[in-house]
């Protein structure tokens, strides 16, 4: 007994503009991770902030013991003032001989060995000076201030503790978040299909040609700020068969930390592209199939080759052509060959419902 024929729907296939989207798994990290360490070697005596704190460029973070270091001061300017009184005998040994070498009362030898001596005790006056110098830098340094601002990361030390500046452990990081990068990786195939579908000479033109970039955080949610890609690696990670790029997103409402992971959304405009509702495709063999429709009202089970996605519709590159007609549903109805009745419906109205 011969089956009736059915009314299924059916749909013309045009070309359409469509942004399609890829992503890349991020990391994000500040524009400047700064490691606070000391300079001086002494016993921690104040911490004045707290691990997560946002601080102001030039806030005092931690404070070390200074007595030793303005004990080492009072020393310097002591030894200056000892230095100078020495400089002003010698000057008054040499203004004393000065004449008496002139008038013949005693030899020239005495007078340079005056001078002699009154520049050894100019000399002394110098280095002694120069010791104050760095008896004052290393009695500022027991006061540790913030380079830039940022956010205060974990900080290991307790007060009490002996730090110095070749400690391997920082005091602390301080990682600037106004801007922050994300950095994401391509594979060597998706590198090369970037360079190819990209306009420019270069690498760096095509960088500057990529829109803006989203940045998909860890919860799916999308970071409110565009990101732009600034910079792309020399060379491919050979242990991982991947080249990394850099993408800058502003952060001024501290956002985002350094830390934070996420996947970098790029954009890419196609002007004219075939896009197909996945509803109307079916699978076999890991291949896309279509029923197309024939003059004669046949369907004809049509491979096709996918780009991409675009919501709940595929991007086709082969095995359709504009105009072509398609079965829309019930494709588990129908088998290559079989007749059907075509119910036209409007590609516009399955775009208004649900849009690409």
């Amino acid at each position: 007994m011969m089956q009736p024929t059915q009314s299924l729907p059916v749909i013309s296939i045009n070309t359409l503009p469509v942004t399609t989207y890829r992503e890349f798994t991020a990391s994000v990290e500040g524009t400047k991770n700064i490691d606070i360490r000391p300079q001086v070697e002494g016993y921690l005596e104040k911490i004045y902030v707290d691990e997560g704190a946002h601080v102001k460029k030039g806030q005092l973070l931690f404070k070390i013991n200074e007595q030793p270091f303005r004990e080492q001061l009072n020393n310097a300017n002591a030894s200056v003032l000892s230095a100078k009184a020495a400089r002003e005998s010698a000057e008054i040994n040499v203004n004393k001989l000065t004449p008496l070498v002139q008038n013949n009362v005693i030899s020239d030898v005495q007078l340079k060995t005056a001078d002699a001596a009154f520049n050894v005790a100019k000399a002394n006056v110098a280095q002694a000076e120069a010791t104050v110098n760095t008896a004052q830098i290393n009695l500022g340094y027991t006061s540790i201030t913030a380079a830039v601002d940022g956010y205060i990361g974990r900080i290991p030390y307790k007060t009490g503790s002996l730090v110095g500046k070749n400690e391997t452990e920082a005091l602390t990081v301080l990682s600037e978040v106004k801007n922050v990068y994300a950095y994401f990786s391509l594979s060597e195939p998706e590198f090369i299909e970037f360079k190819n579908q990209m306009a420019g000479n270069t690498i760096e033109d095509k960088i500057k040609q990529l829109p803006p970039v989203e940045l998909v955080l860890a919860d799916k949610s999308i970071y409110p700020e565009k990101g732009k890609v600034e910079i792309v690696e020399g060379q491919f990670n050979k242990t991982i068969g991947a080249i990394n790029f850099r993408a800058i997103f502003p952060n001024a409402q501290g956002l985002l930390r350094s830390g934070n992971t996420g996947k970098i959304r790029l954009a890419r405009r196609i002007e004219n592209s075939i896009v197909v509702p996945q509803e109307a495709t079916f699978e076999l063999q890991d291949k896309i199939f279509v029923f197309t429709l024939t003059d004669s009202n046949k369907v004809s089970a049509t491979p096709i080759t996918v780009s991409g996605r675009s919501g709940n519709y595929y991007l086709v590159t082969k095995g359709l052509q504009s105009g072509e007609k398609i079965v829309f549903t019930g494709l588990d109805r129908l088998r290559d060959g079989i007749v059907i009745i075509p119910q036209p419906i409007s590609m516009d109205s399955i775009l208004k419902a649900r849009p690409l």
